[in-house]
């Protein structure tokens, strides 16, 4: 299985702010600090935020209070009008107009607080991004071939999805709701001390149960994200290769492997989901006794005239929107920690080291004739391992120059060093005489040409595809390319031309008719050196007629760096080099080759004959 789909597994549906295992950070206080200095560039709107989220808590919690005052009043003149008294409707009209005010400014101060920021938020990740964007580019390619692109794209996306919408949330609830902790609090000791610490009493017994009821449920769901990544990986692995299911005849057994997850799946889920979803009657039953308990103390004191019957009233809200904010910070505090995780995923991106800056080097190269020399250069991915050994070559402009051996010889490195994805450890490497690394990356690649075996096309016009390889280029230039390449009879017979558009995998097309596309670009480009990495193998025999005959007139006049597969294709050749374990160790052209009876005559009978080579040729 390939690792983009290793790494996907697990994930669920839920991402980091879902139910479950809430993954860690491995420097929580060093990623706070550092997530903490983005908010930081935009005090004076954290501190709008902080100013209207606290003034907006301010005010809905005085409500409660002044709706006891309305209650008090209303009761005092039931009991006074037995007596020939009256009820004073006007002043329980003034106080609800003042409450209802109160709530009206409260949500207004929300809405400004929210919209405040929303846009720090969204500010932040907008920079987050950018950066991010730009250090993929200043990355080296060893970086994308060390890591999953399906990893780095989770980087990019899903965990900055994440850090914005904690920072939308979290950040104004946890203000909120600890400004609404110490004004509850506040206000139910102005009310009655007693009644106060009889609400503050039953807390440790709903902190008690919550860990007791968390620490229990965690063990299912880790077993529920362990089985939901299982059944994601199989689905995905059945449907994608869905054919080769159907062509063998095992879609019983993966219906009945399917069917064993899912049980499995089920057993575990609901016992997560059930664990999970008793702390909340849970803390609705220890709560109400706690109201209870109020109500009974609340009852007393206001028979002896402690305290007002409206206030009873008043502490029952205040106590019932206590719980609430503790909750939701208990809540918060695990939603913080996966934020600070996401973080900590995107700072490693950004502390990448980058390629080596090539500030001083060559502005402009133009007019290369594709002269290529390879002087004594050696090369290893890794320090410890040498691939490319002392290799020394030269290639003179417009030769044919074809790569063979096994896999695992050095052929795509060798491509690699030359447009210099990855830079050599020993040695030097020459176009023209001037050494590329004092040429700048960009410059040096507008040189080259590549039409390799996995074709590349975007979701967009053919005729925008084709258009990649030059900046500006008009339609007749297009056209001329696509005719060039073979291509041009089979796009005007699609309905729309050269307007198609390709949807994302390029799927509407053929195989054959994406590669001639792809030589249509480099056509178009028009590059002093060109990279060919064979592609027909997948296509049918007149498409490889048409392809071969657009690669002709593709490599005609220029540098030429064929990676051969099937050796029947560069029989004709300037120079063959046959590579094994980094080394050059056979040179010449086709019949050279052959007469040496070596390793190449081996390699190219065993395509014609079927006999087996040596174990590690590919």
């Amino acid at each position: 299985m390939s690792e983009t789909k290793k790494r996907s597994r697990g994930g669920g549906f839920g991402g980091h702010g879902g139910s479950g295992i809430v993954e860690k950070p491995k420097d929580f206080k060093g990623t706070f600090k550092r997530l903490v200095s983005y908010i930081g560039k935009n005090k004076i709107a954290i501190l709008i935020v902080f100013i209207m989220a606290v003034g907006s808590t301010a005010f809905a919690i005085i409500g409660p209070k002044l709706l006891g005052y309305a209650t008090t009043i209303l009761f005092q003149g039931l009991m006074s009008k037995m007596s020939g008294g009256f009820i004073d409707f006007a002043a329980i009209s003034k106080i609800l107009i003042i409450v209802a005010s109160l709530y009206v400014i409260s949500a207004l101060l929300g809405y400004v607080q929210q919209y405040v920021m929303a846009g720090v938020s969204q500010k932040i990740v907008y920079n987050m991004r950018s950066e991010v964007k730009e250090k993929l580019d200043k990355l080296p390619l060893k970086y994308f071939d060390k890591n999953s692109h399906g990893d780095i794209l989770s980087r990019v996306t899903n965990d900055i999805d994440t850090i914005s919408g904690t920072l939308q949330q979290s950040l104004t609830q946890i203000v909120t709701a600890v400004a609404t902790i110490i004004g509850v609090t506040y206000m139910m000791f102005t009310i009655s001390w007693i009644m106060a610490l009889v609400t503050i009493f039953v807390l440790p017994f709903v902190a008690i149960l919550t860990k007791a009821i968390v620490s229990k449920s965690q063990k299912y769901f880790k077993g529920q994200q362990k089985e939901l990544g299982e059944l994601n990986g199989h689905v995905e692995e059945m449907y994608g290769g869905h054919t080769v299911v159907k062509a063998y005849g095992k879609e019983d057994e993966s219906i009945d492997k399917f069917d064993k997850v899912n049980e499995r799946l089920y057993e575990v889920g609901w016992k997560a989901q059930f664990m999970s979803g008793i702390i909340m009657p849970l803390m609705n039953l220890i709560n109400n006794f706690s109201y209870v308990i109020v109500c009974v103390v609340g009852g007393v004191l206001a028979i002896s005239g402690r305290i007002m019957i409206g206030d009873v009233q008043a502490f029952i809200q205040y106590s019932r929107s206590f719980t609430q904010p503790i909750a939701q910070v208990a809540q918060i505090a695990n939603v913080i920690q996966s934020t600070i995780a996401a973080a900590e995923r995107v700072y490693e991106v950004l502390d990448e080291e980058e390629e080596i800056s090539d500030e001083d080097a060559l502005k402009e190269y133009k007019n290369v004739r594709g002269k290529v020399e390879f002087d004594h250069v050696s090369f290893g991915y890794d320090k410890d391992i040498t691939i490319i050994k002392d290799m020394s070559l030269n290639v003179a402009p417009g030769k044919v120059v074809a790569i063979v051996g096994p896999t695992g010889a050095g052929k795509t490195t060798l491509v690699n060093l030359l447009m210099r994805f990855y830079d050599i450890d020993k040695g030097s490497i020459k176009v023209d005489g001037t050494d590329i690394r004092d040429v700048k990356r960009k410059e040096l690649r507008k040189n080259f040409g590549m039409v390799l075996q996995d074709t590349w096309l975007f979701n967009g016009t053919i005729k925008d595809n084709i258009a990649y390889g030059k900046e500006n280029a008009s339609f007749d230039e297009v056209v001329k390319a696509a005719k060039m390449a073979r291509a041009d009879r089979f796009i005007r017979r699609l309905p729309d031309g050269y307007d198609t558009i390709l949807n994302e995998e390029a799927s509407n097309i053929s195989q054959g008719q994406k590669q001639l596309l792809t030589i249509a670009r480099a056509l178009l480009a028009d590059p002093a050196i060109l990279i060919l990495d064979e592609a027909t193998s997948s296509v049918d025999t007149r498409t490889e007629a048409y392809i071969q005959q657009a690669m002709i007139a593709l490599m005609e006049g220029r540098t030429n760096f064929v990676i051969a597969h099937r050796l029947s294709t560069i029989r004709d050749a300037d120079t063959i080099l046959v590579m094994d374990d980094g080394a050059v160790i056979e040179q010449g052209n086709h019949i050279q080759l052959m007469e040496k009876n070596g390793f190449y005559a081996d390699l190219y009978n065993s395509q014609f004959t079927g006999a087996e080579l040596r174990d590690d040729v590919g």
